[in-house]
Order: structure tokens, then sequence, then C-alpha cells
């Protein structure tokens, strides 16, 4: 039997394509945003009818709607509701973006998750739940969103350009508007086998309840395996098991896996029956799983002086400059004479350590180059240096791009020079085509004390697939539309920055010496 909804236009807006997922929460289609050119966009509506009580359902949808809308500004580990709305059958739904990955149970399916992608993975996952947990302000009041259904099919792994392996959680605030929709006392909404005690019972829940079920979900990522089985798959059987049950142990499970004592007991200590003698905030699960990564970096990673690619901690592009080996390079390089007797600090820019990309002009060719000022001895220190670049792109609420650069050496250790390129304004739409169309950029160092003149120039190159990521981005802005502050794609792209830094040092770190080297592939 077809389906009905297949071609409907939703709000005069949203044209229904294909259903792509059936749960108990709803139905998601998959569906193009007619206002802005066709946008795929994912439209979920929600197993719920406000017939009933209508305008206490709808204000209290809105609102949950609203809180989630904002939740996904904050934070790019949540899947992001850009709309909402109840349509002609009094039916809530949401609108989403559309995202193309595997959800987390697919992946524990197929194999357990080797330690480095399961670090990666329960941190952006923590991080999404973190911000959810602290709270949204809306209308005045600060909202903290607990879950209530954290497994992994509500994770989504997508393969993002920008960011590598990314993980979003699906599903904020829709459980407990469907649960307020009935009555509790003889309605239980979660997923069995991954519900905490108290909510097992109807209690009022907070952040410690979606603490029990990350510790359920990240036994089974690490094992493949549940750490607690019921008899029968019933409501009953399952509420005495997670009464009563001890969880199994690692070994139980599966006696041939080397995991860390200390992770063990993390995940054990999120299993406790009693909230109390869990984790009390997700921020003091990510602090013992940085303690252990480190650990556990520092054992695996032993520096070989002939290897140039150690092993990748997550699945992140690192292309660095290389030694030019061309003709054209080597022209390129020839022209910095030209450069370094042409260019002057700007006017308008202050003496200080700041960073900021400006174009050129060599032989009436326009290039792109970051103009960086530092004191000195700083750039002293690094006339020899390996020179690492990455491009991370935040598409909303608004299009801006974090430029990073980071010059090295092994003495002297690294010098960060990031730089948000808001792709709103034709100046970060044309400095971003320049790059993606030459494929490399200079770095200008003025120093301080004698401001007046470049002192020392390096030279950049950009990979490939990043100049393709460029081009893209910046046509995708120009269509976008965006009513927020820029500052809040700001700060998501700072905390993304501030997770990868030590993944990025620690591979310019393993290498054995300051030649320039290659690990983009």
């Amino acid at each position: 039997m077809s389906d009905p909804n297949i071609g409907r236009l939703l709000g005069k807006r949203y044209q229904l394509q294909e259903l792509i997922g059936t749960g108990a929460m709803g139905r998601v289609y998959r569906a193009k945003d007619i206002l802005l050119g066709g946008v795929p966009v994912a439209v979920k509506f929600l197993a719920l009818s406000i017939q009933n009580e209508k305008m206490r359902l709808q204000e209290r949808f809105e609102r949950e709607a609203k809180t989630c809308a904002l939740l996904g500004q904050k934070s790019i580990h949540i899947v992001r509701v850009m709309d909402y709305g109840v349509d002609e059958n009094n039916t809530p739904f949401y609108v989403m973006e559309y995202l193309q990955g595997h959800s987390l149970s697919q992946m524990i399916r197929q194999h357990h998750l080797a330690l480095p992608r399961f670090f990666s993975m329960v941190r952006q996952i923590s991080l999404g739940l973190q911000c959810a947990h602290d709270g949204i302000p809306v209308d005045g009041s600060i909202y903290p969103i607990i879950h209530r259904d954290i497994k992994p099919s509500n994770m989504l792994v997508i393969q993002d350009s920008s960011f590598g392996e990314l993980v979003k959680i699906l599903d904020f605030g829709i459980a407990k508007l469907l649960q307020g929709n009935s009555d509790q006392t003889k309605f239980y909404l979660g997923t069995l086998a991954y519900s905490s005690p108290e909510q097992m019972e109807g209690k009022e829940l907070d952040n410690r309840s979606d603490i029990y079920s990350l510790g359920v979900m990240m036994f089974e990522m690490l094992t493949g395996k549940m750490p607690l089985v019921a008899p029968t798959h019933s409501f009953g059987a399952w509420y005495k098991t997670h009464h009563t049950q001890e969880p199994r142990s690692f070994t139980d499970v599966n006696p041939g896996l080397q995991i860390p004592q200390q992770l063990q007991n993390l995940v054990m200590s999120c299993l406790a029956k009693t909230p109390s003698d869990r984790p009390q905030k997700v921020s003091e699960i990510l602090k013992v799983l940085e303690s252990i990564e480190q650990n556990y970096r520092s054992h695996i990673i032993q520096p070989d002086n002939t290897a140039s690619k150690p092993v990748a901690t997550r699945s992140l592009t690192i292309p660095v400059e290389v030694q030019p080996k061309t003709k054209a390079d080597v022209q390129v390089l020839s022209s910095h004479d030209e450069i370094l007797r042409s260019v002057s600090w700007p006017d308008n820019k202050p003496i200080a350590d700041i960073v900021f990309p400006q174009t050129i002009r060599v032989n009436d060719e326009v290039l792109p180059a970051l103009w960086v000022m530092l004191p000195q001895r700083e750039i002293l220190k690094r006339f020899a240096c390996n020179r690492y670049n990455q491009f991370l792109f935040l598409p909303a609420p608004h299009p801006m791009a974090l430029w990073i650069t980071v010059i090295y050496n092994r003495k002297y250790g690294v010098k960060w020079l990031p730089y948000y390129l808001d792709l709103k304004t034709s100046l970060g739409q044309d400095i971003a085509r320049l790059l993606a169309k030459t494929g490399y950029y200079r770095l200008l160092l003025f120093a301080r004390e004698a401001p007046s003149r470049c002192s020392h120039i390096l030279l950049c190159s950009i990979a490939t697939a990043q100049r393709k990521n460029l081009q893209q981005w910046a046509e995708e802005s120009k269509i976008s539309t965006s009513s927020v502050d820029p500052q809040i794609s700001k700060n998501v792209l700072r905390s993304e920055y501030e997770k990868i830094k030590p993944q990025i040092l620690s591979k310019l770190e393993a290498i054995a010496t300051d030649i320039p080297f290659d690990l983009s592939s």
C-alpha cells in the first residue's frame, strides 16, 4: 500500500519524498524545502495528537521544540531542529537537518569498536549530553534537558568533510513530550534494556538517568554485548533486572578484550543502581575519559624515526606543508623576495598579536595570504618548521569556517594561528574561493618590534579535498539564510577546535625531525 504522505506539501513549504524511518517516537520522512530551492530536510511526525487539551499541549510542544532548536544551535553533536509545527490533522512535527550516515547500533552489530574510535565517539556523545544537561535559556529561564532514551539507535554517525567522523544525538526532548501526554502511572516510554532503575519506576528524572543509559551503551560499544540480560523482553522482567541484577563483567562477556581497568571502572560506575553512586555529571565522565585516553596513547605510541604516518586517533585528515617539487612551486617561492619588498603592515590594524586574511598582488595576480603579527623571538624560533592547516565549516545557524594554521618544530613547540572566516560576507566568500583556486597561501610574519616590514614568509599548501570543500562551502553560504548572531557559530567551532588540538599535536610530535612531511593520505 502506497504511503499517502509521499508528495504531500507540508506547511506550504516541505514536500515529503520518502519514508526513511519509523519507531515508537513517530515517522521520519526525507523532504525538500521548496522555499530554499529544494534543500533536503528530514521531517519527523510525532506519535502524538494534540486534539485533546489542545491549547495546553500545543504550548508545551512549542516550548519543547523551541528548546530543542536552541540546543541544536549550541552543540554540533545534537541533530539540529530548524522548524516545527502542527499539521491539519493536529499532528506535531519537527523539521531537522537531513543527514546521511549510519546509526551506532548498526556499527556495533558489525563489530565492537577499537578503543581510539570508542574514545572519539563517547567524547562527542558526552559533550552533546553535557550541553543539554547544563540547560538552555528559553524566555528568561534555564531549561535542563534530559534525553530519556539514550541508546545506540539514537546516535547517528556521519562522515563530515570538515570534522571527520561526527556523532550526533537524535530525538532530544521527544520522550518527555510524548510521556507528558499520558497517565505516567500506566505509561512507560523508553527502551527497556537501556532504562535506569528510576526510569522504570516512573520517577522524575535528572541527568544521572542519562548517565546510566550511557553506561549501558558504552559497555555494548566495547564488547558488542549487553551488560544486563533479562529472562524475557517484558517490562516486569526488565524492571527486576535493572533493580537487582549485577552487570556482567567485561571478562565474562569477552575474555580476550584488552580494556584498561580504569575504563572498566568508569563504565561500571555509570551502571550503579543508585543515582548517587554514579558520576553526578557528564563533565566527570569526560575528565576520566581524557585521563584514560592519554594513558592509552602513551602506551601504544612508540616513536619510530622511519615512520612518517603514525596511527590516527580520529578520522581527521592532516594535510601538512610539503617541500616544493615542481617548477611552479619553485616559482612560488622565488616570489617571496618581491613580497618582502612590497608589503607593509596595514594602517588600520593594531600593533598586536593578531591573525587576519588579506590578499596580496604578485606579478599582477591576486593571491591569498594570512597576515600574522608575533613577538620577534617567536618568529625567529620557527624559521624551520612544519606547517599544518585544516578548515572546519559550520553551515548553520550562521555559515562560518574556522581556518586553522599551525607552525611547529620540535625544539620550540607549537604556535596555533586560528581565524574565523564569516562565509556570509563577501570577504569570507572571496577568500574561500581564492584558497580553493590557488591551493596554497602564504603566512606573512611581522614582528611587533619592527612592524613596518614583513620579516619572514612561509608557504602553506592545501589538500585537494579541502580545496573542493572550500569552493562548495562558499557556494552554499551564498544562498543560505541566517538571522542569528555569528558568534553562536564561532562558539561551536571554538569548542570543536579545542577538542581536536591534542590530536593534531600528537601527530606533529610523533615526527622525529623538523623536515616538512605529509600526512594527507
